[in-house]
């Protein structure tokens, strides 16, 4: 398996795993706020998977428009779920072609600035995949301070233990 297919595969699992313990949680503890990043763990899991879906589309060519016409596409976590699925499938689909072409160092134009910006595929994926891990220790934080126990350390070693062993390159 290569380096790409571990991160992309860790990325959604863990997100993944985390969403899965706040299942049982009601409104209440997943919108209590704490003085991090984005307060609350609803809102941090809507930035992670926001974040996804708005990257992986504007590098298929989505524009910002058709993006922001998503914005509210679900905020249960059954919701997230499903909207963390179909990002993190768009994101290693448009990660694996750009792996298949060799371009890394190619552009694709980001919509959402204003004026709109050039950027390297290899960069933006990149920063998707880092960005996510950034928000998932500020939730591994939050569901500390909300009492849960026998939450996941959420490194690698985890993921291939669970998932990984015996995948192929793609």
């Amino acid at each position: 398996m290569n380096l790409l297919d571990r991160f992309l595969g860790h990325d959604a699992w863990t997100t993944r795993q985390l969403l899965l313990l706040c299942q049982g949680m009601s409104d209440e503890q997943l919108d209590r706020e704490f003085d991090i990043g984005h307060r609350t763990l609803r809102a941090t899991f809507l930035h992670i998977i926001r974040n996804m879906e708005i990257w992986s589309g504007l590098m298929c060519g989505m524009t910002a428009a058709e993006l922001r016409s998503t914005d509210s596409q679900g905020e249960t976590v059954s919701e997230l779920l499903g909207r963390l699925d179909l990002a993190a499938e768009r994101l290693a689909k448009i990660a694996r072609e750009v792996v298949d072409r060799d371009a890394w160092d190619e552009t694709w134009v980001d919509s959402f600035e204003n004026p709109p910006v050039e950027k390297k595929f290899g960069t933006a994926i990149a920063h998707v995949i880092t960005h996510s891990m950034h928000h998932r220790s500020q939730v591994l934080f939050l569901l500390r301070k909300s009492g849960l126990t026998g939450i996941p350390e959420g490194d690698v070693f985890s993921w291939e233990n669970e998932v990984g062993r015996g995948l192929s390159d793609h």
